[in-house]
């Protein structure tokens, strides 16, 4: 996570970068004990470098794109002055020299506008893939939940890389009307008369571009669209590729997949009979005008009026003015780009979950409160949470049905997303009230399905809001029943996570052994424990009491054992709470039996277990 510049709590580490290499001996190394660094902001700084550095190539690109165009806008006017000379028998080695110059320094321009452009479009296609994969990341999942994984995928890749030519495609674009237009003055100054007759047929090219620029842009939208809808269906069949073979609908998932080809392809030919109408009729007017134009300077030539080195470079004017008609190419890259670079800001520009200035007190236990909460989803009201008051140090089981709201009161109470109305407290503070790094570091998750990311083992677990020691990083393994199977490893905490064959429980473990080495007061744990058989569930909660940092515990539960731990237990039903209290006051309703209950009868009921020592309050 990045800092938003404020202290840490003087109880906590301080928040690091990654964590110090390790000294090359098989297992974990040593990491520094020297006093954290703060983290940087999210860097604005950076952000803003990498602008001005892609303005500036940009920038570039139109520079020399425009003094190639000034070298062969220059180029005709010096070549018929050279060839009037040599008719003459005069002294044209001057004339020569700039002409040959005028040549090599356009090639030398278009060669540096290849150059800065593909630089161009590296930077900025990279900047625009930043921006959009943070203002995705920054903000809550919620507000992320529009976008199929497929659909963010597609911007994030061809969108992105669409977006990121634009800039270079606008600034030769702009250049390319730079030709044309400097034919015309310098076309003015050798004959009027040529210069009224490639007028004239301008008009006509005008209305060739206006109509494919008007008309290509919803075509690509329409195109982009239907990529995304492809590779979210892609996606979503690899990912239940077992579940499909097993049913042995094979043929129907790939239907499915391709279905949408077809549409694919109707757009893709719409878009291509487009671009080539429009190079089709300016095709035809660009000859045809500079065939009107010869003619006018021929008759011109005939009566005397103009010389041949004239004659000349009216003809390549004409042809470099009609070139107009030849920008149609560069601007289906910008009509493309500008369609992309939508899409991506769609992400880019998702609202950011608000961080305020505030830490928590000193030596708070991690007193949890919801406070008149309510949660809407599509019109829906899916969770509704007044006066419940979580004791420090407790351990509370969040049990209900399917559907009950469990996933969401967990969300909120750790602030991945925030309620709708209401309030959420710890230890007196309100959550959106403390800052981002206060927040990361006193409020730590534990997921069912828990994304590791990349690096080695230790590094995996290592990463988040602060830097644990080794010592932290194994102590939290061997509470989550990890550091087993991990010093069985190829290279024990070494091992790169891709290297390392885990099972689903193995990835499980070394989540919840993230979630511990970085615990404050108060750790959520959303379903975490569900790939673990039930003595490794009972070890794991055994060291989550004795070996993890003492702060609150907030358990998703579906098994009737963890909620009998618990200190307490919330019960929910259709997003309300509708009690409260230990395991055994709550199973003398039927209801609260009811969601443990398989097979149509009631599970046995519990039994007295020993138990870690419960605060003196544990009813909200």
């Amino acid at each position: 996570m990045r800092s938003d510049g404020s202290a840490a709590h003087p109880t906590t580490r301080g928040a690091t970068g990654v964590p110090a290499r390790r000294n090359g001996r098989k297992g974990l190394g040593p990491v520094a004990e020297t006093r954290p660094r703060e983290r940087r902001p999210p860097s604005e700084k950076d952000a803003a470098g990498r602008a001005e550095r892609g303005r500036g190539l940009e920038a570039l690109v139109l520079s020399c794109s425009v003094a190639a165009a000034v070298a062969a806008v220059a180029q005709p006017v010096v070549l018929g002055r050279t060839l009037d000379l040599l008719l003459r028998d005069g002294d044209a080695g001057h004339w020569m020299a700039l002409s040959a110059a005028l040549l090599v320094g356009e090639l030398l321009f278009d060669c540096l506008t290849s150059l800065f452009t593909g630089r161009c479009n590296a930077a900025r296609t990279a900047s625009v893939r930043r921006g959009a994969l943070a203002g995705l990341l920054r903000a809550a999942p919620e507000r992320a939940r529009p976008w199929t994984p497929g659909d963010v995928g597609t911007r994030l890749t061809l969108n992105a890389a669409d977006a990121g030519g634009a800039p270079a495609a606008r600034a030769s674009l702009v250049a390319s009307f730079v030709t044309p237009l400097g034919a015309l003055v310098a076309l003015a100054f050798v004959d009027l008369w040529v210069t009224v007759c490639v007028l004239a047929g301008l008009p006509a090219l005008a209305v060739v571009l206006r109509a494919f620029a008007r008309d290509t842009g919803a075509s690509v939208a329409a195109y982009q669209r239907t990529q995304a809808r492809i590779a979210s269906r892609l996606l979503e069949t690899l990912d239940g590729t077992a579940t499909i073979v097993a049913a042995g609908t094979t043929a129907r998932e790939r239907a499915r997949v391709l279905a949408p080809l077809a549409e694919l392809a109707d757009q893709g030919r719409h878009m291509w009979a487009l671009h080539g109408r429009a190079l089709a009729r300016s095709g035809v007017l660009v000859p045809l005008l500079t065939l009107a134009a010869t003619a006018v300077g021929g008759l011109r030539l005939a009566s005397g009026d103009l010389s041949v080195g004239d004659m000349l470079a009216a003809c390549r004017y004409a042809q470099l003015a009609a070139g107009v008609g030849g920008t149609a190419s560069l601007l289906g890259a910008v009509v493309r780009g500008r369609e992309a670079r939508r899409r991506t800001l769609e992400l880019e520009e998702t609202a950011p979950l608000a961080h305020g200035p505030l830490c928590l007190p000193p030596g708070g236990p991690g007193a949890l409160e919801l406070r008149g909460v309510r949660v809407v989803r599509d019109g829906r009201e899916v969770l509704r949470a007044d006066g419940v008051r979580v004791p420090g140090g407790a351990t509370v089981a969040v049990v209900g049905r399917s559907g009950s709201g469990k996933s969401v009161l967990a969300a909120v109470a750790g602030r991945l997303v925030d309620p709708d109305a209401g309030q959420v407290l710890l230890d007196g503070v309100r959550l959106d009230r403390l800052t981002r790094q206060e927040l990361r570091t006193e409020v730590a998750f534990a997921f069912e399905r828990p994304a590791l990311g990349e690096g080695t083992v230790a590094e995996v677990i290592a990463a988040g809001a602060r830097r644990p020691s080794s010592e932290e990083v194994r102590r939290a393994a061997r509470a989550a029943g990890a550091d087993g199977f991990v010093r069985r490893l190829p290279h024990g905490y070494d091992t790169p996570l891709g290297a390392a064959p885990l099972s689903g429980g193995e990835r499980q473990r070394l989540g919840l052994a993230r979630a511990f080495a970085h615990a404050g007061r108060l750790l959520v744990m959303d379903d975490a424990t569900s790939s673990l058989d039930t003595a490794t569930e009972h070890e794991v909660d055994r060291a989550l009491r004795r070996s993890v940092r003492p702060g609150t515990r907030l358990v998703v539960a579906h098994r009737q054992s963890v909620a009998a731990r618990a200190d307490l237990v919330l019960w929910l039903e259709d997003g309300c709470v509708r009690a409260a209290g230990t395991h055994r006051e709550l199973w003398e309703l039927p209801g609260y039996r009811a969601v443990f209950r398989t097979g149509g009868t009631d599970p046995a009921p519990p039994r007295e277990t020993p138990a870690a020592p419960r605060p003196e309050e544990v009813r909200p």
